[in-house]
């Protein structure tokens, strides 16, 4: 599993990305009420909105953290919108992208960097 500055997360299996965000940023969110993720065929670049979460505090913006394209959207969060908070690295996944520059993993935090990261906010 690999993490970014924005709380994202990512696991990579062959050249398919599972996307969600982080333990951390399902509690800094709160209880999470509503979830769009993106539909297959949606290209995304590193960096740019994936999808949105709103809780009872804020809306937030998921952003990829890989390029490629959207090869499915977890359709599951639409009805049950609470498996963010439930199971945020894990179930909770928002999207799995087909990478389109596998490099790009490289250069993200493994969870050891990212803990030492949290400890700095």
């Amino acid at each position: 599993m690999r993490f970014t500055k924005d709380h994202e997360w990512v696991i990579v299996q062959g050249d398919v990305a599972t996307v969600g965000i982080s333990a951390y940023a399902a509690e800094q969110l709160g209880d999470v009420v509503f979830v769009e993720v993106p539909e297959a065929g949606k290209v995304v670049k590193q960096g740019e909105g994936l999808a949105v979460v709103e809780s009872v505090k804020a809306a937030s913006d998921v952003y990829a953290p890989v390029s490629g394209e959207v090869i499915e959207g977890n359709a599951e969060l639409g009805d049950a919108p609470e498996t963010v908070n439930a199971l945020p690295e894990s179930g909770g996944w928002f999207a799995k992208i087909k990478l389109s520059n596998p490099v790009e993993v490289d250069a993200l935090m493994d969870r050891d960097a990212y803990e030492a990261f949290l400890s700095t906010l």
